[in-house]
């Protein structure tokens, strides 16, 4: 099972306590993934299509507990799929799909559709706990969530700007930072980063899957942590082998061209005793010296030393 269908397998078990939670959770269920149908005799209903069966479980459950309604409920077999259904489930009496769209504030007082999802002037999510109950029946209606051991990604798809600016702005009263692209005609508001994820699933009270994300989040800071010391020690081994490798360059071409009894007795005694010791760091070749000095005394004179072979490969080029 997906991380994603683990989550909304959690929503739909969890029933808010308060009727108006209910009737908020509804009403985002049906204003994202609803269908509503007037008749030529003014006579509605209304409808919702799912592939998830909790989802399809989670708004049966709303309407019974709600509005004490039994919705019809129809299982469709996809034919190129064979595990793939479709769950619909329909309230086709007028007065059932009347109530229901009253009391979710989607019919103004003449009876048209609104949809009104402003936070400030919508009652149906004027509590706090309403607009959790909002976002978590927008999330069960229309969203995903990845797989947090590949990345982190967070959505629900509207379908039009107005209700993706909403939503956001519902998520936004949480200090919760979502954003907005559109995909194929459609309005996605997605949450990118793993901190907001984490806090969006504590809005909608997901619980088990925020402590199982953030067991995800612990493992990859741990393992990005151990690689990037892992990195730096290897760049640093590779800085101080290549820098021993080039000293001891140095060393052999001033032997081999003026000797290194050229060199001034401090130099020459460091250049003997890293030549009979190539891997040792500074720090420990100072310690062999017949007078131990420090790694920047070491790093010092061999500095020196580089500039005496540099300029004996000048000079050899010139002449």
């Amino acid at each position: 099972m997906s991380f994603s269908r683990e989550v909304k397998e959690e929503l739909s078990r969890q029933i808010a306590g308060g009727r108006h939670c209910l009737i908020a959770e509804t009403a985002a269920m049906i204003s994202l993934l609803g269908h509503i149908k007037i008749s030529g005799e003014n006579r509605y209903s209304v409808k919702i299509h799912t592939e998830n069966l909790a989802v399809a479980r989670k708004y049966f459950t709303l309407l019974k507990k709600t509005f004490n309604i039994v919705a019809e409920i129809t299982i469709r077999q996809n034919a190129y799929l064979k595990k793939g259904r479709t769950y619909t489930i329909t309230v086709n009496d007028h007065e059932d799909a009347l109530k229901i769209l009253t009391t979710c504030k989607l019919l103004d007082d003449s009876g048209d559709i609104v949809e009104n999802m402003s936070i400030v002037n919508n009652v149906v999510i004027m509590n706090s706990c309403c607009k959790r109950a909002f976002v978590r029946g927008a999330f069960m209606a229309t969203g995903s969530i990845s797989t947090p051991e590949k990345f982190y990604h967070f959505e629900i798809v509207c379908n039009s700007y107005d209700k993706a600016v909403q939503l956001n702005e519902l998520i936004s009263s949480f200090q919760i930072e979502a954003k907005i692209v559109e995909r194929k005609k459609h309005f996605v508001v997605y949450i990118k980063e793993g901190s907001g994820i984490v806090d969006i699933l504590n809005v909608m009270e997901a619980h088990v899957a925020l402590m199982n994300l953030e067991n995800v989040r612990i493992l990859k800071e741990m393992r990005n942590s151990v690689n990037r010391k892992v990195n730096c020690e290897t760049a640093n081994l590779n800085k101080t082998v290549a820098a021993a490798v080039k000293q001891t360059m140095d060393i052999k071409y001033i032997r081999d061209t003026v000797g290194l009894s050229s060199l001034p007795e401090t130099l020459r005694q460091l250049a003997e005793v890293r030549l009979e010791n190539p891997d040792v760091s500074l720090k420990e070749l100072g310690t062999l010296l017949d007078t131990p000095i420090g790694k920047s005394g070491v790093n010092h004179r061999l500095r020196k030393i580089s500039e005496i072979a540099e300029g004996l490969r000048e000079k050899s080029v010139t002449t």
